[in-house]
């Protein structure tokens, strides 16, 4: 009877313990009833306040690094680059020069000309015998060819008026360039005849008077002074006065009317 009462007891004793230790253990998680029972988190410090945040340590003397002094740069030993000025504006490689007008022109004519054979718009050439310069600088050189034409034409008469001829120039060439220019007429006119006229008709009224007095006597020289005079006049009716005769190398003096501009190569 002792034996079966103590087996009870010590029964409940055991079940006691087991309930004592369940509830000092924590229990493990609900949805993991095999895990182990975890070991409680430690508890996080609250946070300090601002204020009471000790200040920072300075650092000692011996903690601090020490300053040591820095060695000199050298010295920068590369050439220091030229400054490039900036490139000059080119020079102009032409330059106009003026010849003003009045400026004369040697000429010696090239072309022969006649008031006889010669028509209005007659070509005519001549060549410059000195060069043209203006402030030392050459403008047209010695040699230039002007060209022209003839103007006015007159072949003389055969009792009243002389011959006449005019030409003027419009174009100088040189350097294989040709220039427009305008020069002022040169004019011309044949030599008077009068003189000459005079003594044909004397000559004619002499042999007239010689031959009359022969035959006639005085009455008869008169008579033919009369005769030789009219024949002498006829002839000087029948005969043209002098031409306006130019041969080649003639010298002539040309003005220039207008300026001329020379464009000239630096």
């Amino acid at each position: 009877m002792t034996r079966l009462w103590t087996i009870p007891v010590l029964a409940a004793a055991v079940s006691v313990g087991a309930c004592t230790k369940q509830t000092t253990d924590a229990p493990p998680p609900a949805g993991d009833p095999a895990a182990p029972a975890a070991e409680a988190a430690p508890a996080e410090p609250a946070p300090a306040s601002p204020a009471a945040a000790p200040a920072p340590a300075r650092p000692s003397a011996a903690s601090q690094p020490r300053i040591t002094s820095q060695p000199a740069p050298l010295p920068n030993t590369a050439a220091t680059p030229a400054v490039r000025e900036p490139a000059a504006p080119p020079k102009p490689t032409a330059h106009d020069v003026t010849v003003a007008s009045g400026t004369e022109l040697p000429l010696e004519l090239l072309t022969a000309l006649s008031s006889e054979t010669a028509a209005v718009e007659t070509e005519v050439r001549a060549r410059l015998k000195q060069a043209v310069a203006v402030n030392g600088e050459t403008v047209i050189p010695n040699g230039a060819t002007l060209i022209g034409s003839v103007t006015e034409v007159d072949r003389s008469g055969r009792v009243k008026g002389r011959a006449h001829l005019a030409m003027r120039f419009t174009e100088v060439t040189f350097s294989g360039e040709r220039h427009r220019v305008s020069t002022q007429p040169l004019s011309f006119e044949a030599e008077a005849t009068k003189k000459e006229d005079a003594t044909k008709v004397g000559a004619g009224a002499g042999v007239g008077a010689v031959i009359g007095g022969i035959l006639g006597g005085g009455k008869g020289a008169a008579k033919g002074a009369a005769i030789g005079g009219a024949a002498g006049g006829g002839a000087v009716l029948a005969t043209r006065g002098k031409e306006v005769e130019l041969a080649s190398g003639t010298a002539l003096t040309a003005v220039l009317a207008a300026p001329l501009t020379v464009t000239i190569e630096n």
